[in-house]
């Protein structure tokens, strides 16, 4: 079992401020001192179950979180093509791309800035017998590749400007029938940020549960520049 790993040097320290001074790490965060704490979570699909390995630092550690679920089971319900070409990005342990991988054998990459979750990736692509590519980023930082596919259950509490540089910048790494396919609440700006991202993509809401959108956003950004250039 192989998988390649890309070891860029980032590093980005974004901490919330806690009651009586203390500190919050967050997910998209590196702290290098943080106690780990493994533990396993299982997914089951197809009679065949996966196994994730977690740990403290990483977005979800405990379970895997419902919107993340909704979205791969809207996306499996919605896909039956094989061998596409896909990112993962702020994939945390891997649970998205890896699952794809393995049940539609798509080539995937998976990417992070947050080293401890790469880590899990590496381990959990090991684990679970799939290949991939991992890749140290800071969003598209170091992505060099175009995909059919860009998946991704953006870092809300990152904040506004970075989850709409994951989905804006999207476009550019994306084949020109490319789609974008990402979960976000309600309450957290789905309406908004639906017609914010109108400009560059054919937006459609393809499942709603619990207050969670699962967006298909269809890139038309390649196709509206190669019509201004006429």
């Amino acid at each position: 079992m192989t998988y390649s790993i890309n070891t860029n040097i980032i590093n980005l320290c974004v901490c919330r401020k806690k009651k009586y001074g203390d500190f919050l790490e967050h997910y998209f965060t590196n702290n290098q001192n943080l106690k780990s704490e493994l533990r396993t979570i299982i997914f089951k699909h197809q009679d065949e179950s996966l196994v994730f390995y977690s740990d403290n630092g990483v977005f979800s550690k405990d379970k895997l979180d419902f919107g993340s679920s909704l979205l791969l089971d809207t996306y499996f319900k919605n896909n039956k093509s094989k061998n596409l070409k896909l990112l993962d990005v702020g994939c945390g342990y891997g649970f998205l791309g890896i699952s794809i991988a393995k049940f539609l054998n798509y080539k995937v990459t998976l990417c992070d800035i947050n080293k401890r979750a790469l880590h899990l990736t590496s381990k959990n692509l090991t684990e679970n017998k799939v290949e991939a590519e991992v890749i140290e980023s800071n969003v598209y930082e170091n992505i060099k590749d175009k995909y059919d596919v860009i998946i991704t259950n953006p870092p809300i509490r990152a904040g506004k400007e970075i989850v709409y540089q994951i989905l804006d910048e999207a476009r550019f790494h994306l084949n020109d029938d490319g789609e974008l396919w990402f979960v976000i609440r309600k309450d957290q700006g789905a309406k908004s940020t639906i017609k914010h991202l109108a400009e560059y993509y054919n937006c459609e809401i393809l499942e709603k549960s619990k207050g969670f959108y699962i967006i298909r956003a269809k890139n038309r950004w390649q196709k509206t520049l190669n019509h201004l250039q006429l």
